[in-house]
C-alpha cells in the first residue's frame, strides 16, 4: 500500500470516528454512501478502529466506546447527541398528550424538547424533577420576558425541589417524597440506558430512586429515548422493560431489535414511521 492510500485510510477512518462520535453511531450502508467505498472497505476501517479502542462494532456498523457506568454526562454535553432524532421524538410524544392532563416529565435532553412542543396544548398540569424542563413552560408564559406572549396552552408547572445533578434533574430525599405526593395520568421518561437484560438504567444512584418514584405515581409510563440508547446499561437498573407502557423511539432502531422490544413493552412508537 502506498503512502498516499495510507493517508487515505486514515482521513476516512478520521471522518468514521467524527460521525460516531457526533452522532452516538452510525450503520455501514451510511458510510459506504457517504464515502463512496464498498462494505467491506468500510467493515476493514471499523476493524481498525476497534482494535484501536476508539470506538465499539456493532451489528450493521458502530458507536462510541461505552463510558464507565458510572460516568453522567452534563446536560450540554448530552444536548449535542442525536438532536434531530430527539426532535422527532418529541414531537411524536407530543401527540399522546391530551389537553387537561397532568403529566410529568423526567430530566434529560429528549424531554426538554419535548416540554417546548407541548406549549400549545392547553390546561396541562407538568410535573417535573427537571430545572430546564421547568425553564421552558416559566418563559413562555406572559409577562416574562421569553417570548411567550398570550399562549393558550400555558401549563401549571410543579417542580419538586431536591439536589441537583449533572443533567439539571432533581433528586434525592426531597424530590422523592414531593413525587410520591402526586398521581399523574402519563410519565414522559428520559433514560440513559435501555436493554433487554437491565432494563432502564441511570449512572446515577439518587436519580435512579427518583425515576422509580415517578413510575409508581404514573397511570402511564412513556420512555422518550432514541436508538442509541439501546444497549446501554448504568451503574443502576431502577424498571425492567415489562414497567413500560410505550417507547417513543426513532428510526434508527434496528428491526432485529423493535422485535425483541416489543415482546415486553406493549407500544412501540417510531417517530417518523407511519403507525400500524
Amino acid at each position: 500500500m502506498t503512502d498516499n492510500q495510507n493517508l487515505l485510510a486514515e482521513q476516512r477512518r478520521a471522518l468514521i470516528l467524527d460521525e460516531v462520535r457526533r452522532r452516538g453511531g452510525v450503520r455501514v450502508n451510511e458510510l459506504t454512501r457517504r464515502l463512496n467505498v464498498s462494505d467491506m472497505t468500510i467493515r476493514r476501517d471499523l476493524d481498525t478502529l476497534a482494535r484501536q479502542g476508539m470506538l465499539a462494532k456493532v451489528h450493521g456498523g458502530a458507536v462510541p466506546v461505552a463510558e464507565p457506568s458510572a460516568h453522567e454526562p452534563g446536560f450540554e454535553a448530552k444536548s449535542v447527541l442525536e438532536p434531530s432524532a430527539k426532535d422527532e421524538i418529541a414531537r411524536a410524544a407530543a401527540a399522546l398528550v391530551a389537553p387537561g392532563t397532568a403529566i410529568a416529565l423526567s430530566g434529560g435532553t429528549t424531554t426538554y424538547a419535548l416540554a417546548r412542543h407541548l406549549l400549545d396544548v392547553p390546561e396541562l398540569t407538568v410535573v417535573t424533577n427537571s430545572v430546564r424542563v421547568a425553564d421552558v413552560f416559566h418563559e413562555a408564559r406572559p409577562g416574562t420576558g421569553g417570548g411567550g406572549g398570550s399562549r393558550a396552552g400555558a401549563a401549571t408547572v410543579v417542580l419538586t425541589g431536591g439536589v441537583r445533578t449533572p443533567s439539571d434533574a432533581l433528586v434525592g430525599p426531597v424530590a422523592d417524597r414531593a413525587v410520591r405526593s402526586l398521581h399523574f395520568d402519563l410519565l414522559f421518561l428520559g433514560v440513559h440506558g435501555i436493554s433487554a437484560e437491565a432494563g432502564l438504567s441511570t449512572p446515577n444512584l439518587a436519580e435512579a430512586e427518583t425515576n422509580r418514584c415517578l413510575i409508581r405515581s404514573a397511570r402511564r409510563v412513556v420512555v422518550v429515548a432514541d436508538h442509541t440508547k439501546w444497549g446501554t446499561v448504568g451503574l443502576s437498573s431502577f424498571a425492567d422493560l415489562t414497567e413500560v407502557d410505550t417507547w417513543v423511539t426513532d428510526r434508527g432502531l434496528p428491526g432485529d431489535v423493535r422485535t425483541e422490544v416489543v415482546e415486553q413493552v406493549p407500544g412501540l412508537v417510531v417517530a417518523g414511521e407511519e403507525q400500524l
